[in-house]
């Protein structure tokens, strides 16, 4: 399971070195791609082929699932760690993300998301603010 939150930055090739504590789940070889609310999703390749077959269950037929899913797939590669823990991230990736210098890793379950420093940190405090009121309006977990 990933959890955390880990800032690190991206050089001017477009490498980012993956946290260690994320790097012995994701493995060697992964998926990144598009994620919601301009964030990349990287995910461990068994937990991809999970999300894979759900995508394909989807019916083909509902327009937002056509387009839900290439958007999704369209932007996902298979990276790898170089020797130095670090990944390459693609060139659209990095422009959808909003990702330049700094970015952010966190761990949210059964997968990883990337956000720009900037879009994270305003994201985190609209969040913040109504975690109170999120959390009512989900199912109630009794934590």
């Amino acid at each position: 399971m990933f959890m955390g939150e880990f800032q690190h930055n991206i050089d001017n090739k477009g490498r980012v070195i993956i946290p260690a504590k994320f790097r012995e789940e994701l493995g060697n070889t992964f998926v990144i791609t598009r994620g919601l609310d301009q964030s990349l999703f990287v995910y461990p390749q068994s937990e991809w082929k999970q999300v894979e077959q759900k995508l394909k269950s989807l019916p083909f037929t509902k327009a937002d699932a056509r387009k839900f899913t290439r958007f999704f797939f369209s932007g996902a590669i298979e990276c790898e760690l170089d020797k130095q823990g670090r990944v390459m991230i693609p060139a659209n990736l990095r422009e959808y993300a909003e990702l330049e210098k700094e970015c952010v890793f966190i761990g949210v379950s059964n997968r990883v998301e990337i956000w720009s420093k900037k879009l994270w940190d305003s994201y985190y405090e609209e969040s913040e603010e109504s975690f109170n009121e999120i959390a009512e309006k989900i199912v109630d977990f009794d934590l």
